[in-house]
């Protein structure tokens, strides 16, 4: 390594950003559904099950496989990435082909799911490493492809599905997604051992600090703070989920709103989604991390509560949308959070366990919106419980600044903190 030439970080950083532009297409499923169900003449919500199969295998790889991405090095766990998520929407195009939908169950929902959870960390503690100084902004930049990925292909879905069908479509995305990850996987790699930017001192400033501890995923899994984060990420992901799948029909009974009103709305969520996950991250480098959480359900407390009782279009539309940015940054300021807590020796493998949080509040956020809904029948109601949820995570993220707080004071002392 010391005898190569130094790689350009943001050559790797803009890396990273294919490899999340491709998996995040999975967030434009819902473009697929109508044109994949009238193939097999189901209903759309059976058709539903690949995406859920799919998030769920995302969270459970990313935190099976994260010590293997840790031990095998970005470039090779990127490939296989790009192998799996690329094999799977290729399958996908043959499941359709041969109307077989459990077929398309394994290759959209676990094969390409397996490809997804590996492609989503694999960047990451990788980033993390490149820079120190810009942790936000760095992992802020790939996580917000996988934000914008679906403004990107979900109009190209279309555009295929009308002009060479459904099946063929597949093949193609299957192609070019297995093509741009795979060149990607190529040029990132770990910076040299002890690799630091010119200029960049940790400890330095008021606000970028040295890390808390460099500790293995064992180790975190041992401290509470493990556990605050994964409440609080847990909370912000079924909460922002829940709302950005109910968009459509909450627009349209709230604001009275037409389906083709609503679906521009939905829309603009992807904008907000993917501009919070790079803004937020970045901000995070100046506020500190555990204070933008902090910040994420102090709001959201207030907008949960407020919404129901807010008829003015404008004030109804900024409130969500800023619901919408949190949602997104507190996915992009993970990471860097995360190397702030525990360190960088296992960072991947680490933030794969905290996404299980992902996995199950992807399915508990919308069963909650849906069983609270349709018992009370009232969205007044639905809002008010996520608001209570929102109580409970902004304790938790006092408690951890609380805890960081007190760590850096045992730290300055010439203490080791664990």
């Amino acid at each position: 390594m010391s005898n190569q030439k130094l790689k350009n970080r943001w050559l790797i950083a803009a890396s990273a950003v294919g490899i999340h532009i491709s998996i995040g297409s999975v967030y434009a499923y819902s473009v697929m559904t109508n044109p994949v169900k009238d193939i097999f003449d189901v209903d759309g919500s059976v058709i539903k099950w690949a995406f859920k199969i799919a998030i769920l295998l995302l969270g459970l790889s990313a935190a099976f496989l994260g010590r293997w991405v840790e031990k095998v090095g970005p470039r090779v766990s990127g490939t296989t990435a790009g192998i799996f998520y690329g094999l799977g929407i290729l399958g996908s195009g043959l499941a359709v082909q041969l109307e077989s939908l459990w077929m398309f169950y394994l290759c959209y929902g676990v094969i390409g799911g397996i490809g997804l959870g590996l492609g989503y960390i694999t960047p990451v503690s990788t980033l993390v490493k490149w820079f120190p100084d810009r942790r936000g902004l760095a992992t802020g930049m790939a996580i917000m492809g996988f934000g914008f990925a679906a403004l990107i292909f979900g109009p190209v879905m279309q555009s295929l599905f009308d002009a060479v069908g459904v099946s063929n479509a597949f093949y193609v995305l299957g192609a070019i997604y297995m093509i741009l990850i795979l060149a990607s996987a190529r040029y990132i790699e770990r910076p040299p051992e002890g690799y630091m930017p010119e200029g960049y001192k940790p400890g330095e400033g008021k606000t970028i600090k040295a890390d808390l501890a460099n500790i293995t995923a064992n180790e975190a899994l041992k401290t509470p703070r493990f556990y605050y984060i994964w409440i609080m990420m847990f909370i912000n992901i079924a909460c922002g989920i829940a709302v950005i799948s109910a968009a459509s029909p909450m627009m349209q009974e709230k604001l009275n709103y037409t389906p083709m009103e609503a679906a521009a709305i939905v829309g603009l969520i992807g904008v907000f989604n993917g501009v919070g996950r790079i803004m937020w991250s970045t901000l995070s480098d100046y506020l500190g991390r555990a204070n933008t959480y902090i910040i994420f359900f102090a709001f959201q407390i207030l907008a949960f509560w407020l919404l129901p009782q807010i008829s003015m279009e404008l004030a109804f539309l900024v409130i969500l949308f800023t619901v919408i940015t949190m949602y997104g940054g507190g996915f992009s300021t993970l990471p860097a959070f995360l190397g702030d807590l525990f360190g960088t020796k296992q960072l991947g493998a680490i933030h794969g366990m905290v996404l299980t949080a992902w996995a199950l509040a992807g399915v508990v956020g919308p069963t909650i919106y849906d069983v609270v809904k349709n018992t009370t029948g009232s969205l007044d109601a639905t809002l008010a419980v996520f608001a209570g949820l929102f109580v409970i995570a902004f304790v938790v993220s006092l408690l951890m600044k609380r805890t960081v707080t007190m760590a850096y004071r045992k730290i300055n002392k010439g203490l080791k903190f664990a």
